[in-house]
């Protein structure tokens, strides 16, 4: 798990963040766990919901909208039946010290 992403519930998490290394951030070519977009994810399970909070790189990323609904699919295509809330923050802001050892060396990092 991305050391960065903190949950209630590690299992759940684990397979959660597998479907999220697939959605990519179209405009640096990285996954949103190794970017560091990921902050936290929760699960309420006697209501059958996901909290996700979320950064992304720039307050006006011109695919925010994109990348959050990659977000939402990824998560919703893991648990079937769940409702899933993602919400985005901007404190703390992104930071390049947020992206993972495999995303730095994908960079060039």
């Amino acid at each position: 798990m991305a050391n960065i992403v903190t949950t209630n519930d590690n299992e759940k998490c684990e397979k959660a963040l597998t479907g999220l290394y697939n959605v990519i951030d179209p405009e640096i070519g990285l996954n949103v766990v190794d970017l560091g977009l990921i902050y936290r994810i929760d699960f309420v399970d006697d209501a059958g919901r996901i909290d996700l909070i979320m950064t992304l790189t720039t307050q006006f990323c011109p695919m925010g909208e994109a990348i959050t609904g990659g977000v939402m699919n990824s998560v919703t295509d893991a648990f079937p039946g769940w409702d899933v809330n993602v919400q985005l923050t901007f404190d703390p802001p992104w930071s390049f010290e947020r992206i993972s050892p495999d995303g730095k060396q994908f960079l060039g990092h």
